[in-house]
């Protein structure tokens, strides 16, 4: 299993569509900063056949020190980014499982 990151994304799309790594590079960092800005405004941003990235709320709960457990600690109630993939993505991450197992 391989990481890719960012600059892999620009060389592979570059290499792909003949733009330049700067123009990729511009485009994915735009993307990239419009969909936080639509989250941090409790927007959903929607990628069709990728994925729905919403904004939900935790309540707050007590926690516990795993080296003190006696001691509660007060986790407060926040705001975090949730993904549901889309159909297409499931469908294709679900081939993987037979590859997976003989890992």
């Amino acid at each position: 299993m391989a990481t890719i990151t960012k600059r892999d994304l620009v060389i592979q799309i570059s290499n792909e569509t003949g733009l330049t790594q700067q123009q990729v590079f511009d485009v994915i960092q735009h993307t990239v900063e419009n969909i936080t800005r639509s989250l941090a405004q409790n927007d959903e941003v929607v990628i069709r056949n990728f994925g729905a990235f919403s904004v939900k709320k935790t309540r707050a709960k007590v926690g516990r020190n795993p080296n003190r457990p006696k001691d509660e600690v007060v986790i407060p109630e926040r705001a975090v980014v949730k993904f549901k993939p889309g159909k297409e993505l499931k469908e294709r991450v679900a081939k993987l499982l037979p590859q997976l197992n003989s890992v």
